[in-house]
């Protein structure tokens, strides 16, 4: 069995996200965060062929997310923009660019936006089988499925 050794976590990411929404002066929800974490994951799959990080995401009604983190922001934020201050990790350079790309193209649309976004992308959908759109679900959205569907993406734009 081999291990895959991954770049960060999903909470030091979440920490980038919200230094960047800062730093840039916008509105960061949980509900939208965890849509920012989905696509850096999804794309650095799609990209590298390795997760940037180990969690995974659940196929919830609105969209992937990642319940430890889903949770902490909840708790400490409810449904209003997450404000705290956080110092900018640090990454290796190639990572950085990658996330900074990623962030021009993702951070300034609203969650509800990329909410409908990943809903309309397998991932998601597989995920979720034949749920009804608004049944809960604590299914996990395979690396494997948002590696296989995103290179397409990557190979159609190229």
């Amino acid at each position: 069995m081999t291990t895959i050794t991954t770049i960060t976590t999903a909470s030091e990411l979440a920490d980038y996200y919200i230094w960047f929404a800062n730093d840039v002066g916008s509105y960061l929800s949980n509900h939208k965060l965890q849509k920012l974490l989905y696509y850096a994951q999804a794309w650095y799959l799609a990209f590298e062929d390795t997760p940037l990080f180990e969690e995974d995401f659940e196929a919830w009604v609105h969209g992937p997310t990642i319940p430890t983190l889903f949770y902490e922001y909840k708790e400490q934020f409810g449904f209003k923009p997450i404000l705290k201050e956080v110092e900018k990790p640090e990454f290796p350079e190639d990572v950085q660019e990658f996330l900074d790309d990623l962030s021009k193209d993702y951070l300034f649309r609203d969650a509800y936006e990329l909410e409908l976004m990943v809903r309309r992308e397998d991932p998601w959908i597989k995920a979720r089988g034949e749920l009804p759109k608004d049944e809960p679900s604590h299914a996990i959205i395979s690396k494997e499925s948002m590696k296989e569907y995103y290179k397409t993406r990557v190979i159609e734009e190229e």
